[in-house]
């Protein structure tokens, strides 16, 4: 499979999920939406883990016994750095009526586009970062492993792009623009898995730490956000079980397709 049309699969799972729009009048219910961004947590935990975290530390196996080392610095930068852009950003949560990030005049329909995209910012980066290192030829990164994580996204990106469209078609927008909407929510993806992939051109040396940065990234999002959304008010187990169902699903995509 050309590397170029993986790195397009996460952003097919926004399409097909904002399409939702199109056949349905209904809105996901809160229990519903807290399913999904519990097994979309669980989908980037384990992503985190078995193609970007366990990957990190083996291509730093002749730092010996700081081997560690890598993985551990681009984690932390990589919670930092989305920690800014979650400071930045304006955006608000599908579950939730609090603004976050700098103020701002934009609506409800604009802070809910900003909230996934800054999601999809980190997945975007983690399938780059593993796409960089299977056209390095690297022996601990293949082909397989970027497509297990690239359908991984796609599908853990399905929930959020209808969680995305089918709020502001009950706002009153057009079905056709609810779904152009969602769709462009997850743009972002294939955008910073190409600048991540020009970046590792530059820093080729610095793979373990790029792929642990994109981890890090990930998990900020899922500490800070999705798993606090699932957890409030009531069904919480139901993002609980999700949560495991979305870590099974990607860990054996990742271990039998990698």
């Amino acid at each position: 499979m050309n590397l170029y049309f993986i790195l397009l699969i996460p952003f097919l799972g926004t399409l097909i999920g904002a399409s939702t729009v199109l056949f349905t009048r209904n809105n996901v219910s809160l229990g519903v939406q807290k399913a999904l961004l519990g097994f979309a947590a669980g989908v980037m935990v384990a992503a985190s883990v078995w193609s970007l975290i366990i990957p990190a530390i083996e291509q730093s196996e002749e730092m010996g016994n700081m081997s560690w080392l890598p993985a551990s610095v681009g984690i932390i930068l990589g919670m930092l750095f989305l920690l800014a852009l979650d400071s930045i950003i304006p955006h608000q949560h599908p579950t939730s009526d609090t603004r976050e990030g700098m103020a701002s005049g934009l609506g409800k329909r604009s802070m809910l586009m900003f909230a996934v995209t800054l999601h999809n910012i980190p997945e975007g980066m983690a399938v780059g970062a593993v796409i960089a290192g299977a056209m390095a030829g690297n022996v601990n990164i293949s082909l397989a492993a970027a497509t297990a994580l690239a359908i991984g996204m796609a599908i853990q990106n399905i929930p959020e792009g209808a969680i995305i469209s089918l709020p502001l078609r009950s706002d009153g927008m057009t079905r056709r623009k609810a779904w152009m909407y969602g769709s462009l929510s997850g743009i972002v993806e294939p955008i910073a898995a190409a600048i991540t992939i020009l970046l590792f051109e530059h820093v080729s040396m610095l793979l373990p730490y790029l792929l642990a940065f994109s981890a890090g990234a990930m998990l900020y999002v899922v500490v800070e956000e999705l798993i606090p959304e699932t957890q409030q008010g009531k069904h919480s187990d139901t993002g609980t079980i999700a949560f495991a169902i979305g870590f099974v699903i990607m860990m054996i995509l990742d271990v039998a397709l990698g």
